[in-house]
């Protein structure tokens, strides 16, 4: 990868010195445009070298989070909807006599492993969720997650993300409105940005406002990409830079300066990287596109690793992950308290 020294200063711990710079394409959709990136020799932190003007091409209305969908909340009379929410309730609380019997005659695993896969290392356990906890989810393109979360009988969901069209109403009342997190109000008991930080181009501001929204006892969730094994291999390659969308790829040390500011402090950290880090990191080292349209890549991508070779990348994930080395970790953080402090 070309790496050449940089004047730019970080903008997570403000060094100066010694950053490196690099240039990476974009690629998941195969534009290949070029964008300058630079890495802190500090804290660690890669960041993009300057926020492009208009990010809408890059987020077309096929984007993975506008077009993933969870099916709406179910219908049926008022006795089935109130066994099957108990039923669900269950599923992810793991709480309730009645819902463990329903339970075991209609098991919902598809629910349970779908909501399970987004709180890695049993994490509605450890936020302490229960039914009326009041769950805002910032940057959650159509509300995939929430629908999940409402079928499992969550009722004060609140999503919000800047890049979808319009606000959105769900059968149920979900609601998704085309809001930032700076024109949200309230107390909530869980805010969530799943893989969404990194797309944010300020940083220190939305942890403020993280820990302005966050109620006495919250939680925050923080899913995003980790500079690490698979930065330090692929380089530019490495899928999760993902040019031009993703501003800020930290490090552990960048994301716990930035939280520590905003007065958040990590409980936990769960890596919980697979073997995409691998298999789309090839790809774009062999000049394929994640998503396209042309036949010559369609066919290259279809024909580029056997399934062998993929179970022996998930197998790889998991050693990283267990070394604290994978591309992608589960932040769990708690508002600093006088109490806790």
């Amino acid at each position: 990868m070309a790496v050449q020294s940089v004047s730019a200063v970080c903008r997570i711990c403000a060094n100066g010195a010694d950053n490196a710079t690099h240039e990476a394409r974009e690629m998941m959709y195969g534009l290949r445009e070029r964008f300058a990136y630079f890495q802190c020799s500090r804290c660690g932190c890669l960041q993009i070298f300057e926020f492009p003007g208009d990010m809408n091409p890059y987020y077309p209305p096929e984007y993975w989070s506008f077009s993933a969908r969870a099916e709406p909340p179910s219908g049926g009379s008022f006795p089935k909807r109130m066994a099957r929410r108990t039923r669900n309730r269950y599923a992810i609380l793991g709480r309730g006599l009645l819902g463990r019997m329903l339970f075991r005659l209609r098991p919902n695993t598809d629910l349970e492993d779908r909501i399970a896969a987004r709180f890695p290392g049993n994490g509605t356990r450890e936020v302490g969720l229960i039914p009326r906890s009041r769950i805002l989810d910032v940057g959650c393109g159509s509300g995939e997650l929430l629908l999940l979360l409402h079928a499992a009988g969550f009722r004060s969901l609140l999503g919000i993300d800047p890049y979808v069209d319009r606000d959105l109403v769900y059968p149920g009342g979900l609601r998704i409105l085309k809001r930032s997190i700076h024109e949200i109000d309230g107390h909530w008991d869980l805010v969530m940005l799943h893989h969404s930080l990194e797309h944010m181009p300020d940083q220190q501001e939305t942890l403020d406002a993280v820990g302005r929204l966050l109620a006495p006892g919250g939680w925050c969730l923080i899913r995003v990409p980790i500079v690490s094994y698979a930065w330090e291999h692929y380089g530019v390659d490495w899928v999760q830079l993902d040019a031009p969308r993703h501003f800020f790829l930290h490090s552990g040390q960048s994301l716990k300066q930035v939280a520590e500011r905003a007065g958040l402090k990590i409980a936990r950290t769960v890596y919980d990287s697979g073997s995409f880090q691998f298999w789309g990191s090839e790809l774009y080292r062999r000049d394929i596109p994640l998503f396209t349209t042309s036949p010559v890549d369609v066919e290259a991508r279809a024909a580029a690793f056997k399934r062998e070779e993929i179970e022996v990348f998930e197998k790889r994930g998991q050693e990283l992950n267990a070394q604290h080395r994978g591309d992608q970790a589960a932040f769990y953080l708690r508002k600093v308290t006088h109490d806790s402090a």
